[in-house]
């Protein structure tokens, strides 16, 4: 009697055990889905109902060990799915097999690009991607239900699709199947994405660094140099033949679709990108900025449910473009999957709108002010000063900066301050914390260390381009410097700079005579040329000890001839188009091309103010390009003329001659440190700029 109730109990659920443990294979397989859809691209996967298919499915599943690389490589070693868009009508399922032991049959006996239509619900779509060994139904509901409601539900269902209203015994076909549900997801996905806000790259009206390289042969300097950007310290092994997904814009669908582009030529942040299929052909080769929106790691597609579709140029070429992206890509590179993440970390930055720092008097070099933080682009701040009522007297400055400092740094060191008029803090500024500023090199003053009157060889703050014979004149506490130039000094030391011992920008005797470069000497001096043993001696003088300066060279990988942007340090409100002219140990020679070389400026490798090809892009920032060959012809003349012509170019703060400067300083200010300077000397008056230190 027992017997005959577990009997009966089976039969009657029997049905129910079947139906649940179909749900449960059901969403194993959409579960295996979504974890397939992880990685790199490899190959194409058609899937099939049958149990040899499902067993090599499970066998799939094997966690592949990660590879000792910095870039990802593509393997054939799993899945990754795109689903059919169902405007356009086509879709494709987009893979990498993991141990699925004939992926490379399957590859080679489905068709890519055929379509199928299917016999229940009339949807279109990629013919791999359908069910069943003759592939005639999209998904495995529409096959059973063609078996039970006969070829008469085809026909309902056809009719529907083809825009006939549905009967009551077609209801039952209105149900989606899970690929045209998750058609939909994707599409809504996409749509999301496409209204998002994103930061549109600043446009500069008939210049583009592509047109610019690929027309002269230029070369870029690479991201590494540039610590301090965006993916500085963790660029990788980003190169030439890194494979990546880009929007394809050669295709007629209405909808955005993707396609595979590898990397033929990187300058700095930007790329030349190739799509696969096109060999040797260059005919539609384009640049972009490989930290951009649209450019992703291959298998993006797959995880965000976007088409890969072939450019229309070259769908020609093959019938079967599986077996040809397996053949390119396997063991190909690609980006990061957690590459778009470490752009957006990169690009975050703690300085905030404000907070109150110390800076630079642009105007009297040998004090500081307060100034507070009006605006932060890729890093650079702009600062106004704290008594600029209408916040027209600003100054520019990256965060790693030596000019910038927290409050209070002033007085730490005995450096001079000019106090503001203002009693209290305004309502919403905030001091800047400390552990934000640049940090520079512990130095040991207890020893042999620098005494006031010694010479050595500096970069003329007011004239980049020029090392000079120098003084220092004070000697300040945790290893900071007051120097002066010799033979344009004030007598009140209104124009020392502050350098600090570990500076780049300061060097021992002899240093330029040693490297080739000529140095300035102190201005009325008339024994030519000059000599610094006759100096010193002239003078009752003595060098600072050459140990006392930096001399670390670090391995910063410039060359001369490398194309940058850089900072106009006279104006540094402007950042140009820029290349590396000549390298001295850890100093570089910058020209700003389409100027003349009166404008080069020396910087350290490591100076904040120089960035990678594309990072004004990257950044929202503003880039100069290179002067036209109308301000070239105008820079014949005088040095005034030189000057005025290159700041009507870049539209920014008129530069003033030394007379004018003087005054205007004279009508309300006693300093007079600017007496004896020629015009190029007093270069970019109205925004002084010290030499940073690393």
């Amino acid at each position: 009697m027992e017997n005959t109730k577990e009997v009966a109990f089976y039969i009657f659920c029997k049905p129910l055990l079947h139906f649940f443990i179909s749900q449960i294979e059901r969403s194993s397989r959409v579960e295996r889905k979504r974890r397939d859809s992880f990685g790199m691209f490899d190959g194409y996967d058609s899937c099939s109902e049958d149990t040899s298919s499902s067993s090599s499915s499970d066998e799939s599943e094997e966690e592949v060990a990660p590879l000792p690389s910095s870039l990802p490589i593509i393997k054939n070693n799993g899945q990754i799915y795109t689903y059919p868009d169902g405007k356009s009508g086509m879709g494709r399922k987009y893979s990498i097999f993991r141990g699925n032991q004939d992926w490379q049959a399957q590859i080679q006996s489905s068709c890519f690009l055929e379509n199928a239509t299917c016999e229940m619900c009339g949807m279109v779509g990629v013919r791999d991607a359908f069910y069943s060994k003759t592939k005639r139904f999209c998904s495995v509901s529409c096959s059973r239900s063609y078996s039970s409601n006969s070829k008469k539900a085809s026909i309902l269902a056809r009719l529907q699709v083809a825009g006939k209203p549905p009967t009551k015994k077609a209801k039952v076909l209105q149900k989606q199947p899970l690929v045209a549900k998750l058609a939909a997801y994707a599409q809504y996905q996409a749509t999301l994405q496409n209204q998002a806000k994103t930061k549109a790259a600043v446009p500069v009206e008939g210049f583009s660094w592509g047109s610019y390289i690929n027309s002269n042969s230029f070369t870029a300097a690479p991201v590494t140099c540039f610590k301090h950007a965006p993916m500085g310290t963790c660029w990788g092994d980003i190169a030439e033949g890194v494979r990546v997904e880009v929007p394809n814009t050669d295709c007629s669908l209405p909808t955005k679709v993707f396609w595979i582009a590898g990397i033929v030529k990187l300058a700095g942040y930007n790329a030349l990108l190739r799509y696969e299929g096109f060999e040797n052909d260059s005919s539609l080769d384009f640049w972009c900025n490989i930290c951009g929106s649209d450019i992703h790691p291959v298998g993006w597609c797959a995880t965000s449910g976007k088409p890969l579709v072939p450019p229309q140029t070259v769908q020609h070429k093959y019938t079967n473009w599986k077996a040809f992206l397996v053949k390119r890509l396997t063991g190909a590179k690609t980006l990061p999957p957690d590459f778009s993440q470490k752009v957006s970390e990169s690009m975050q930055y703690p300085f905030k709108t404000s907070m109150r720092v110390e800076v630079v008097d642009k105007t009297h070099l040998c004090r500081t002010r307060v100034a507070v933080v009006e605006s932060v682009i890729g890093g650079r701040l702009r600062l106004v000063y704290e008594e600029s009522e209408d916040k027209t007297d600003d100054f520019w400055c990256h965060m790693y900066s030596p000019l910038i400092h927290h409050i209070g740094w002033s007085r730490s060191i005995g450096h001079r301050f000019k106090r503001s008029d203002i009693a209290k803090k305004q309502d919403g500024h905030f001091d800047a914390p400390p552990h934000l500023f640049m940090k520079v090199k512990e130095v040991d003053a207890a020893g042999e260390w620098f005494k006031e009157g010694m010479k050595l060889e500096a970069i003329d703050p007011l004239n980049l381009s020029a090392i000079c014979v120098a003084t220092v004149r004070k000697v300040l506490a945790d290893g900071y410097l007051m120097i002066g130039i010799d033979g344009s000094e004030a007598a009140d030391g209104s124009d020392w700079f502050c350098y600090h011992a570990t500076s780049p920008s300061i060097f021992p005797v002899g240093f330029c005579e040693i490297n080739m470069i000529e140095l300035t000497p102190p201005r009325g001096y008339a024994k030519l040329p000059f000599k610094w043993f006759d100096y010193l001696r002239e003078t009752d003088s003595i060098a600072a000890p050459v140990k006392l300066f930096n001399k670390e060279v670090p391995n910063h990988g410039f060359h001369v001839g490398m194309k940058l942007e850089a900072v106009d340090l006279m104006e540094p409100r402007l950042v140009c188009v820029a290349t590396v002219t000549r390298i001295i140990h850890r100093l570089l020679r910058i020209h700003f091309d389409g100027w003349e070389d009166e404008y080069d400026q020396w910087v350290d490798c490591e100076s904040p103010d120089l960035y990678p090809v594309g990072w004004c892009q990257l950044t929202g920032y503003q880039l100069q390009p290179p002067a036209p060959q109308s301000s070239r012809d105008s820079q014949s003349s005088s040095s005034k003329q030189k000057k005025k012509a290159k700041s009507q170019q870049y539209k920014g703060q008129k530069k003033m001659t030394s007379l004018q400067l003087k005054e205007e300083l004279l009508d309300g200010e006693e300093y007079s440190f600017l007496q004896g300077t020629s015009d190029q000397e007093s270069n970019g008056s109205a925004s002084y700029y010290i030499k940073q230190e690393p």
